[in-house]
């Protein structure tokens, strides 16, 4: 078989690979924001601090037991849309929320919706590791306390012994339960802080930059247990690396200043994207 000339090849690859991509201009969203079943629907969200308008009109499902990362520039609005999934926002004066957000069916800006309860649905693990100042027991004890989910010390007992198994940390602490927490590793403390959300029985866990704050080696043991989590519980992450993202997350939200420009199954994201702003973040053009 003749060897065709490389410029030929060259050539092929590229007209193979052009694609028309969305303007720049153009901030509607790209791709499919619908799942099947979801778990968390959001339609039309917009959110302002006072004046300034941070999120605008973003339409997207969370699926059940899938991971979906959400990536773009600083201040694009990614942590502030995944605050509005658990009423965090609430806590922060002048910021006004509209559109219509549901778990499960259920409206949870109505005015009947109890934040406490929803809260312990739709669990959040912070950027840095913030466990309370208690014994690593208690850590995990106070949610399920709180909220009435044990009767007694045995069946307390198993709840904080389970979100240590499910959060990959039981076989390193089950003789450290009493000791104070502040003896552990930094991805030891974010673990915790995992199993501490997944003791109260969480249907979506957010996880807002989770790694941001670890070294190499705890970040790989936390991807795994994202994994494995999401197994039995609908993933939100917010994340700067776009490798994490790449690795464990199934669908992939990209936003860009407030808007969300375009969702997709993570490859094709990373490989086809279909927004031009989409591919300039990706390949490093700007962020």
């Amino acid at each position: 078989m003749e060897e065709l000339p490389q410029d030929s090849i060259q050539s092929q690859i590229i007209h193979k690979d052009k694609r028309d991509l969305v303007s720049r201009d153009n901030r509607e969203t790209v791709g499919d924001i619908t799942v099947k079943n979801p778990r968390m629907t959001c339609r039309s969200v917009d959110v302002f601090y006072g004046e300034k308008q941070a999120i605008k009109d973003i339409s997207l499902d969370i699926g059940n037991h899938e991971v979906i990362a959400m990536i773009g520039p600083s201040g694009c609005g990614k942590s502030t849309f995944i605050r509005c999934l658990n009423r965090m926002n609430d806590t922060i004066d002048g910021c006004r929320i509209t559109g219509e957000i549901k778990l499960d069916g259920i409206d949870i800006y109505d005015k009947n919706i109890d934040v406490v309860p929803l809260r312990a649905q739709v669990g959040m693990v912070f950027q840095k590791p913030n466990p309370f100042p208690k014994s690593i027991y208690d850590n995990i004890a106070y949610g399920p306390k709180i909220h009435g989910l044990a009767q007694n010390k045995a069946e307390l007992d198993e709840i904080v012994e389970t979100s240590l198994i499910k959060a990959g940390l039981w076989e390193e602490v089950k003789d450290l339960l009493e000791h104070p927490d502040t003896g552990l590793s930094g991805g030891q403390q974010q673990r915790l802080c995992i199993a501490r959300t997944i003791a109260v029985g969480p249907e979506v866990i957010l996880m807002d930059e989770p790694c941001s704050a670890l070294d190499p080696i705890a970040t790989a043991v936390i991807e795994d247990l994202i994994d494995e989590l999401c197994e039995q519980y609908s993933i939100v992450i917010v994340t700067h690396s776009m490798q994490q993202a790449s690795r464990v997350s199934q669908r992939t939200a990209y936003f860009h200043l407030g808007d969300l420009i375009e969702v997709g199954p993570t490859a094709q994201i990373f490989t086809r994207p279909k927004h031009q702003l989409t591919e300039d973040y990706i390949t490093g053009r700007f962020g």
